[in-house]
């Protein structure tokens, strides 16, 4: 829709690529890394996003070609026209014109304009509502301030961009709201001659005021308009241009928020507000002195915020310059926000200073102190010494001493720094701005670089058939772009439906005292409540696969975490359900300890019965003779699986006892079987559908039964249907998340460097129940050394229970945690041994005839030795090395980092009994084909593979097989799709149902001949009453790992591997950061469908870049988590993806050695670990920064994620420095926020 929006708004022109990427601001995808969706995009840019193919490549090469040596106008052969070049898939690409095609042979609009009938549409003022709420929609200031004279007390509404939080998120109820973005006269933009500078309407929408801002920059020129382009700046971070359209100057100064964007702007400024009211009248306030408290201001209850006047820079004279620091670089809020201005006269003397921040205070503030000492100073080069130091001096230790320890909103290190790192930036501008350059610190000036993203896939492929391996597009494709897709909500309403909401606990371990939820039948359209009481059994409320880590459906006397379901209120819709739960009263007592963190948990010997070891030789006495002993701590965080559809279902009562879920899970099978246990019947009775999940990444694997069941329970008390979708905020606080470790190790190396022994100890953040940690701490120890043979090992790993949301699967499962502390391993003990990490990983690879920690022969399955060349080729990566060494010579505070890694990653589910799969194929008569597996489809492209395998094994076209749903009628005891397998399984049970039909259609082809079509075929065997169903099955041969077996089995059936090369750029002063290439090579065997893998490739390592740098989840104290929504928690966005980013596939193999389908690798778990690549590249320019600094020690124990804040409180220079030295906790204080 951003897209089609932009189009429009271009009229006849093509949009650049700054407006396809400012238009995309806003937007989040989770499955495909973006690169796809601007290449798309960037096809309208003309000339600009044409891509070519070269030597097999496929490659956007993102520069502006013009209309120049098109084929159209001359013969030059360098044609920039569509008509010679291909999509990033390989498919031609068709020569097309937006504007031109939007309109018909005829010359008639095709496309839908605007409604005529609403530009002629002539508004009138509003007022509707019930005896609870009112609407007013006034159109003249006169009625607003009648309104808010009558109403002092209503809520202003402008673009509701704040108040929508407030009461989706913090359920604010405002009883009397009043719309004001359609008054006209609050919308002025005027430059007032008298006064010097621009007055404009508080209600004025932001785009609006950013053009007429740019105007006036070309109207009075660069000098008096400083500092209406640093609005212009901040509005540019402040948010989408979705947002920018509707929000407001008014809704930002009014809701007096302490890390406003453009508050700081105005108070450095001097900008002056007139508000006004029947009562007061008009008045004139300075913003310097409208904030009075955390969100609070002078704005009287029956006031509004009308003008806004802000003066003109004054020329020669003046520097002003606004900066913003968050936790990813565009549409976030920032973490420290400020903006800084200096006037000097004639001699430079200064004689005015503005110092204002955000996010320092409960407010917006002046740093009124440095500003005084800053008065009388002379701006020079002998004097920049002097005045950065008294005034980095004086912001530390008087201006915001305040921010200690324990602050609220925590990282007071990192924001102390900001303060004085922003102060110091801005000085080194007014030094370049006054000529002052003898001192100037110039690289301080600099931001880092950020590019339209370009790069190329490997598009050779010398195993593709007549339907598999090609790139076929994604069966779903279309109806997705188009909002067409079904999704669980999308489906309408049954008959009488009603929809529950749970009520949660807000302790994280209590008991419950009592539960009164009388309340809710006050409120008219709640139907009822259900509980624990309502399931058949208190046996049947616990669910889980260990006995001593099982969790309830519905909490029983005690909670363990908040946010855990202790009951569900009905109603007539979501809103009322809403409003019922809030409404039910809970007594708790709480209990001791309150275990949150690993750390609690250690302390506590909070751990569920649960210890996994994998023992290796003698790791003992390959320490008593090694040469090299190195021991470390690696931790990684949480992260959020952010499946853009939460949690959802429809549980559908029927006769007999039976019951249709519908179901957003991506384990039909565990839906129906939990259903069938809360409500005490044979699973039989119950049919579990899915058409498609909207993402799930692990997060649905498990934890779609809490929902469904409880939606199970309630349907059969009330004898209705009940829909329950999550809320983001819900489903973030109550489904989990990738499991946070603690991994302590000890290694050693003989004095050629190679290893000798591996001792170490994981530890997992399992939450309050042990759901699927088992597996996962398993996996974690089967990966923990990655591609290395440490020849003696012993691995234990650890399972700590904690009063958290049950963590859960998570694209992995495990498999990054471990390789993230082998890969930390090798860039610690390479820097405390004087050798190149690579150096080390050459000696150390698996080699013929070694074995894994768990004793699976390395064999030629093994490539990353291979990969590893091949991709530092692509990469250019000794050349990319001296590159970056040179630039960091050269700049002080942009520091550059270059990083290698490499994965292996093994493809089998860890428990033997779902290594299996069954699929059912019906030919019809007419010769169409519709195929079930146990699959499901959650955007991966699997139904589109299975297609594909059933498409080429019967010798159809692809567009005659059609998958409906996944659905337990149809495919029984399904195992989930998850493990990077379901292509092995699904695809082996779809080739065996074929090969039963090819079979019997064998007589049929040798009769009617290889030209007949399946059609005649099937119409001829139909009449011979010939079988055209058949029920596929496959399990996957030669593994069975049992834990404790001297000699085990296989664990997984075979390794999918890959390398990759990240190079990025750090600001060392702010902590801002970008990836400027990245190059990938993988191993996925024979690819199935090219184009998909390499989406699954490119998403799953955007996504492993988020777990390794921006995606952090924090906890408060309370056990309550923070992160709860795209507001506090960050994933990656457009403009974080790598600007150069390359992908291939492992070529020069014949994979023989290979038993699955096509001889193909499952990928969608794999390539996520190569994100860390980003992580390392990091460290590299911190270890930079560093020994610049002074500080040459090893970089040691450096945690994921690599947030903006631990990035520049590692850099080791003196700003930093002096924050550590003013923040030191005292013996009663804590942090803010919890790590997990």
């Amino acid at each position: 829709m951003s897209l089609y929006a932009l189009l429009r708004n271009c009229y006849n022109r093509h949009p650049t690529q700054q407006e396809i990427s400012e238009a995309f601001d806003g937007n989040l995808c989770r499955c495909t890394g973006y690169k796809p969706i601007l290449d798309a995009a960037n096809s309208f840019v003309e000339g600009g996003g044409i891509v070519s193919k070269e030597n097999g490549n496929a490659e956007t090469n993102g520069t502006s070609t013009g209309s120049g040596g098109c084929c159209r106008m001359s013969n030059d052969q360098a044609c920039a026209c569509m008509r010679n070049q291909k999509s990033p898939n390989g498919f031609p690409l068709k020569e097309h014109n937006f504007h031109e095609q939007a309109r018909g042979q005829s010359g008639s609009p095709v496309e839908l304009i605007f409604p005529p009938g609403l530009k002629k549409f002539e508004p009138v003022p509003l007022f509707y509502g019930n005896e609870r709420k009112v609407w007013f929609r006034p159109l003249t200031k006169r009625q607003l301030l009648e309104i808010k004279d009558r109403y002092p007390k209503a809520k202003l509404v402008g673009g509701a961009t704040e108040i929508q939080i407030e009461i989706k998120m913090k359920q604010m109820d405002y009883n009397v709201s009043v719309f004001a973005n359609d008054i006209d006269e609050l919308k002025q933009f005027h430059y007032d001659e008298e006064r010097k500078g621009v007055e404009f309407g508080a209600n004025i929408d932001l785009s609006t005021l950013e053009h007429r801002l740019n105007e006036m920059t070309s109207l009075i020129g660069t000098e008096k308009s400083q500092i209406y382009q640093e609005i212009v700046k901040q509005l540019k971070y402040f948010a989408g241009r979705q947002i920018r359209n509707v929000a407001t100057p008014a809704g930002n100064i009014a809701t007096a928020s302490p890390i406003s964007d453009l508050n700081p702007v105005l108070v450095a400024a001097d900008a002056v507000l007139t508000v006004e009211s029947l009562s007061d009248g008009i008045q004139e306030i300075p913003i310097s002195k409208f904030f009075i408290g955390y969100r609070k201001t002078l704005l009287p209850d029956g006031g509004i915020i009308s003008k806004i006047f802000v003066p003109e820079s004054l020329p020669q004279r003046e520097v002003v310059r606004a900066f913003k620091q968050a936790k990813r670089k565009d549409d976030d809020i920032a973490i420290v926000t400020a903006c800084l201005r200096l006037v000097v006269d004639k001699d430079f003397k200064i004689t005015k200073a503005r110092l204002a921040y955000g996010g320092v205070a409960p407010m917006t503030v002046r740093a009124l102190k440095t500003e005084e000492r800053l008065l009388g100073m002379e701006v020079s080069d002998s004097t920049s010494d002097a005045i950065i130091s008294l005034s980095v001096n004086s912001l530390n230790n008087d201006d915001f001493k305040n921010i200690t320890f324990g602050v609220p909103g925590g990282m007071a290190i990192f924001r102390r720094t900001l303060v004085t790192s922003f102060f110091y930036k801005f000085y080194q501008t007014v030094l370049q701005s006054f000529g002052f350059i003898r001192t100037l610190d110039g690289d301080a000036v600099e931001e880092v670089t950020r590019n339209f993203p370009i790069g190329k896939r490997d598009l050779d492929n010398a195993f593709e058939k007549k339907v598999l391996g090609k790139s076929n597009p994604h069966m779903s494709a279309l109806k997705q772009v188009t909002g067409e897709a079904t999704y669980v909500d999308d489906i309408p309403p049954f008959h009488k439906e009603l929809f529950g909401v749970q009520v949660m606990s807000t302790r994280a371990h209590a008991r419950i005292v009592s539960v009164d939820y009388s309340p809710i039948f006050e409120i008219d359209g709640v139907v009822g409540y259900a509980n624990v009481d309502d399931i058949v059994s208190k046996q049947a409320n616990m669910w889980g696969h260990f006995e001593d880590g099982k969790e309830e459906f519905f909490a029983d006397g005690n909670v363990r975490y908040i946010g855990q379901c202790i009951g569900l209120v009905v109603a007539k819709d979501r809103e009322t359900a809403a409003r019922g739960a809030r409404a039910v009263v809970v007594e708790y007592e709480d209990i001791d300890p309150k275990v949150i963190t690993i750390e609690d948990a250690i302390k506590y010997n909070s751990f569920f019965n649960l210890e996994r070891k994998i023992v290796k030789g003698d790791v003992e006495s390959a320490f008593q003779t090694a040469a090299h002993i190195v021991e470390g701590t690696t931790r990684i965080g949480a992260q959020e699986h952010f499946y853009l559809e939460t949690h959802g279902c429809i549980a559908v009562p029927e006769e007999d006892n039976e019951m249709k879920i519908y179901t957003s899970g991506q384990a039909p099978n565990a839906t129906q079987v939990s259903a069938a246990q809360v409500l005490g019947i044979p699973a039989n009775r119950i049919v579990a559908r899915v058409k498609r999940l909207g993402g799930g990444f692990g997060g649905k694997e498990s934890r779609c039964c809490q929902i469904s069941s409880i939606a199970a329970v309630a349907a059969r008390k009330f004898k209705k249907p009940v829909r329950i979708i999550l809320t983001r905020s819900e489903d973030m606080l109550t489904m989990g998340q990738r499991h946070p470790f603690l991994i302590r190790w000890k290694v050693g190396l003989d004095k050629n460097f190679r290893f000798i022994g591996l001792k170490s100890k994981l530890y997992a953040n399992a939450g309050w129940s042990l759901d699927l940690t088992a597996g996962v701490v398993e996996r974690a120890l089967f990966h923990m050394d990655n591609c290395y043979d440490f020849q003696n090992c012993h691995f234990e790993g650890f399972a700590c229970k904690t009063n958290t949301a049950s963590n859960t699967a998570f694209r992995g499962f495990g498999g990054p945690q471990g390789m993230f502390g082998a890969e930390s391993l090798i860039y610690e003990v390479a820097e405390t041994l004087g050798i190149e990490p690579d150096t080390l990983r050459e000696l150390n690879y698996f080699r013929p005839g070694s074995s894994t920690a768990y004793q699976q022969p390395m064999n030629e399955d093994f490539t990353v030795p291979l990969l590893a060349k091949q991709v530092k080729e692509q990469a250019n990566f000794q050349q990319l090395r001296a590159e970056v060494d040179a630039f960091n010579k050269e700049h002080k505070w942009i520091k550059r980092g270059l990083a290698h890694v490499p994965t292996a990653f093994g493809v089998s589910f860890g428990a033997l009994f779902l290594n299996q799969a069954g699929a059912l194929i019906h030919i019809y008569e007419d010769g169409s084909v519709l195929l079930a597996h146990g699959g499901t489809e959650m955007g991966q492209g699997l139904f589109t593979k299975m297609a594909m395998v059933a498409a080429e094994e019967l010798d159809v076209p692809l567009e005659s097989v059609f998958t409906s749903e996944s659905a337990t009628n149809t495919v029984a005891n399904a195992s989930p799709t998850a493990a990077s397998a379901s292509s092995d399984l699904n695809g082996m049970a779809v080739k065996d149902a074929c090969d039963q039909l090819n079979k019997r259609l064998k007589p049929y082809r040798e009769k009617f001949g290889p030209e007949a079509t399946m059609k005649e075929l099937a119409h001829a065997a139909y009449f011979d009453r010939v079988n055209l169903s058949a029920n596929g099955f496959y399990k996957t041969p030669d593994i069975g790992y049992v834990w404790g077996d001297p000699n085990p089995k296989p664990a997984f059936f075979y390794h999918t591997q890959g390398a990759a090369v990240s190079m990025v750029e750090v600001n060392t002063l702010t902590g801002d950061w970008s990836c400027l290439r990245t190059d990938i090579k993988m191993d996925v065997g024979r690819p199935l469908n090219q184009a998909i893998d390499y989406g699954q490739i490119e998403g799953a390592y955007i996504q492993g870049q988020g777990l390794f740098t921006m995606e952090e989840s924090l906890w408060l104290q309370s056990g309550a988590l923070f992160t709860r929504g795209p507001g506090a928690y960050k994933i990656p966005g457009f403009r974080d993806i790598p600007q150069i980013f390359n992908v291939g596939i492992l070529q020069d193999r014949p994979f023989k050695h290979l038993k699955t389908i096509n001889r193909s690798k499952g990928i969608g778990e794999p390539p996520l670990f190569l994100g860390s690549t980003v992580f390392f590249a990091i460290r590299d320019a911190l270890l930079a920064a560093r020994k610049q600094n002074g500080k040459t020690e090893p970089l040691v124990g450096v945690q994921s994620p690599l947030t903006s804040e631990r990035i520049r409180n590692l850099c080791g220079d003196s700003l930093v420095d002096l924050s550590i030295q003013a923040v030191q906790p005292t013996m009663d204080q804590k942090e803010f926020f919890v790590v997990a």
